[in-house]
């Protein structure tokens, strides 16, 4: 999967992203932590406490993707793709904290894509996608600092 611009992207994978997005811009390869809206890929040797499970089920990631999650208040997709058995792409994680996606190791570039972000670059290695949460601020009662008083996850 030769990937240089958007639009070579959404050729390949015949996905395709809304109009505000400039389809010449050049995608970015990332060898570490990235974010795409309510989504954070995350190299697996950062989270000690996150572990493939023995005996998970991979997949393989086709050239037309794979969606890893349907954006709440949008509905778009975040999909993964790559080029045929270049990347695959499992559930089977163990995440205390229960963001977890999935896991997917890849030897050559996989790419994330979303009809409203566009697209990104994952470079060769193991990663978790996981969810990604936001503390909400709002007003103590009675003094009215302001304090951190629930997490929700990030809804794109």
């Amino acid at each position: 999967m030769t990937v240089t611009t958007l639009a070579d992207l959404t050729r390949l994978t015949g996905l395709d992203v809304l109009d505000h997005l400039e389809r010449q811009v050049s995608i970015p390869v990332i060898d570490g932590l990235q974010a795409q809206g309510d989504l954070i890929v995350i190299p697996i040797g950062i989270l000690s406490e996150v572990a493939i499970s023995d005996g998970a089920h991979w997949n393989d990631v086709p050239p037309s993707g794979v969606e890893l999650l349907r954006g709440g208040a949008g509905g778009n997709p975040h999909t993964l793709a790559a080029d045929h058995g270049a990347c695959r792409w499992t559930t089977g994680v163990h995440d205390p904290v229960g963001l977890a996606l999935g896991a997917l190791e890849t030897s050559q570039v996989a790419y994330l894509i979303h009809p409203e972000h566009g697209g990104t670059g994952i470079a060769p290695g193991t990663y978790v996608v996981r969810r990604q949460r936001e503390r909400l601020r709002s007003r103590r009662p009675g003094d009215g600092t302001l304090g951190y008083q629930a997490v929700q996850l990030v809804a794109d």
